[in-house]
């Protein structure tokens, strides 16, 4: 069994700008472990990580609305245009990013409002965000005991507990379909589960729990009318073995910054089969 390591002490900060958290280089985030196993690697999370890209627009929606249901989050402004054809509406666009400023179409602009508004009157969701009941993205960083690692995360939104009450950790998404099996899917070929059990390991080793088990709970929201609303706690399967898929990125990235050695894929030829399905699927097509 290996030693637990000295370990830094934890620490909650208040106030800290969404860039300024993204670029801190001293500490991990769940996005970043996420990154470090298939289908990613090791070489592609450093790459990414020494050359940040520009804004990705199919992330602006997300932000926007984030932004109206947390209250945090850029700023966004609003283009008066139908959408980016014309040279003008892209010169907005760009200057928007060039602010650190979302750009919304108008009809997009009433897309995220609608949403918000659909967040608001949900019977569960919407008391669970009542504004001043609570705390939107606070930058927690911690260190893992058993690899030395220093970790960060930072939950969107924590309800205040109520007097011997659980602490809840709270994730907001958009998504475009949110029935139980699309959730599914996502939550398992995009890592949520890592997500949720990294982010709850964050919150228990800052004392933020008082003794009793966290709970965390996704928002998902659908991107089309009538914007509907998901709530869901992951089982106890689910986050064990997000918990593990998190353990052996933490062993890969803290090798990486041991050797310096970040690696791709394989040096060798891989001998590379089709998938399972393939076979099953040309016999269907072609017989």
């Amino acid at each position: 069994m290996t030693a637990a390591v000295e370990v830094e002490a934890p620490q909650i900060v208040d106030g800290l700008s969404a860039d300024d958290y993204h670029a801190d280089r001293t500490s991990v985030s769940s996005s970043g472990l996420r990154a470090l196993l298939p289908p990613g690697c090791p070489a592609q999370f450093k790459y990414d990580r020494d050359n940040p890209q520009p804004p990705k627009r199919e992330f602006d929606l997300g932000h926007a609305a984030h932004k109206l249901v947390l209250g945090e989050g850029p700023e966004f402004r609003t283009i008066e245009f139908p959408d980016y054809k014309k040279v003008a509406a892209q010169r907005e666009r760009d200057e928007a990013y060039e602010l650190g400023l979302v750009p919304l179409l108008t009809k997009e602009h009433d897309m995220v409002q609608a949403m918000a508004e659909a967040v608001r009157q949900h019977p569960v969701a919407g008391p669970l965000f009542t504004p001043d009941s609570g705390k939107a993205e606070q930058s927690i960083y911690w260190t893992d005991h058993r690899t030395g690692v220093r970790c960060r995360c930072r939950p969107d939104w924590m309800p205040t507990p109520q007097e011997n009450g659980r602490l809840v950790v709270v994730d907001y998404k958009t998504a475009k379909a949110v029935d139980e099996a699309a959730l599914q899917r996502a939550v398992y070929e995009r890592g949520y589960h890592a997500q949720a059990a990294f982010y709850l390991d964050g919150v228990k080793a800052a004392g933020l729990t008082g003794g009793q088990e966290p709970a965390f709970i996704f928002v998902f929201q659908a991107k089309t009318a009538p914007y509907l609303v998901h709530l869901v706690e992951l089982d106890f399967p689910a986050l064990t073995l997000g918990a593990a898929r998190n353990e052996r990125a933490l062993r890969i990235y803290a090798d990486c910054e041991r050797t310096g050695n970040w690696p791709g894929f394989n040096d060798r030829i891989t001998y590379l089969p089709l998938p399972a399905w393939a076979e099953k699927r040309d016999h269907e097509e072609y017989a």
